[in-house]
């Protein structure tokens, strides 16, 4: 096991790149997910798929990269969702940097380069990069606020710009150190995203943290080079779907908050609904002043976000204050089958 911080010079230590699938509907995503990686400029050690419980999915891939160089095709060895997925993936993978892309997300050419980069620096444990939208309806619904780009898995307006240190990267688009999961544990399983159930989320905001705890010395970077285009289909376009997602991030808001603390649970979230959400209200309605479209819609999208996700992590606090939601963390390499010690 690597002493935290040994491996300074990023780029010659190899990257792990872990794409998680679940569902045959996105055979042709994850064929160009794929080929993105294979296309980068700086070679991926090694990309792994990590299949998600669907026995024919598995066999299919398996049988599509039988002779693929580099591309190695596995199940999720833990219970069913996208954190034991990833662990899955961190467990078996060889590189001292394991990155995690989307399986409906292809990354641009110098995509690996660019978190490589940044891991030249020893104190840094993890890089995430920026998440642009793929609109299925090829434009972005006049109604939809950028400030909760986040409901569809992209970067949103109000993160900071460059190269920047933050509280947690986002999942879909991030890096981290091999030795950031031998300090902090895996991804928390019962907190994330579980294939076409509830869109919850939030696992790598309660790794990020737990991190951070573990190593104060650690930094995290988002580095806005590192790209890659993210499809949104048809239905979460929808202003449903919309409500649905902010709902679910309250509730998984609230796991996160019981199990770090408020403080450092919700501390970016303050900034973002005392500052950014209300400069968004504000814009939008200067423009339905204007009779530009959409301006009301997204004023009025920002303020049913806020309401729907406070409504969920209200319902979300009282239920882990009854101890009805509970996760668990994975020792990395010890306990693939999910059964960590109790968050």
């Amino acid at each position: 096991m690597s002493a935290p911080g040994h491996h300074g010079g990023s780029a010659d230590a190899g990257v792990s790149v872990v794409i998680c699938v679940y569902t045959e509907d996105r055979w042709e995503d994850i064929l160009a997910a794929v080929s993105s990686v294979r296309a980068q400029s700086l070679a991926a050690l090694e990309t792994l798929l990590v299949v998600d419980h669907n026995a024919s999915l598995l066999d299919r891939l398996t049988k599509e990269y039988k002779e693929a160089e580099g591309v190695r095709v596995l199940a999720n060895a833990g219970p069913r969702g996208l954190s034991a997925g990833r662990n899955t993936g961190i467990a078996a993978s060889s590189g001292e940097i394991i990155a995690f892309l989307d399986d409906d997300a292809v990354a641009e050419r110098d995509w690996l380069r660019h978190f490589a980069e940044g891991y030249a620096d020893p104190k840094v444990f993890a890089v995430g990069g920026r998440t642009m939208p793929v609109w299925e309806s090829r434009r972005r619904p006049a109604w939809f606020p950028e400030e909760f780009d986040w409901v569809v898995g992209c970067t949103y307006k109000g993160l900071p710009e460059g190269r920047v240190r933050v509280r947690n990267v986002l999942g879909g688009n991030a890096s981290f150190r091999r030795s950031a999961f031998e300090v902090a544990g895996g991804f928390a399983t019962g907190i994330g995203r579980d294939g076409d159930k509830r869109p919850l989320g939030c696992e790598e905001t309660e790794l990020c943290i737990r991190l951070t705890r573990a190593r104060p010395d650690a930094v995290l970077l988002i580095d806005d080079r590192a790209v890659i285009h993210h499809r949104v289909p048809a239905a979460r376009e929808r202003f449903h779907y919309f409500r649905t997602r902010t709902y679910a991030e309250g509730l998984s808001k609230a796991l996160v908050a019981r199990s770090v603390g408020a403080g450092k649970g919700l501390e970016s979230e303050r900034r973002y609904t005392t500052r950014v959400l209300p400069a968004g209200v504000g814009r939008g309605l200067r423009d339905a002043l204007l009779a530009r479209p959409g301006g009301a819609g997204r004023a009025g999208a920002i303020v049913a976000g806020v309401v729907t996700a406070a409504g969920g992590y209200v319902l979300g606090s009282v239920r882990a204050r009854r101890g009805g939601a509970t996760f668990s963390v994975v020792e990395i390499g010890k306990d693939a089958d999910g059964e960590g010690a109790a968050a």
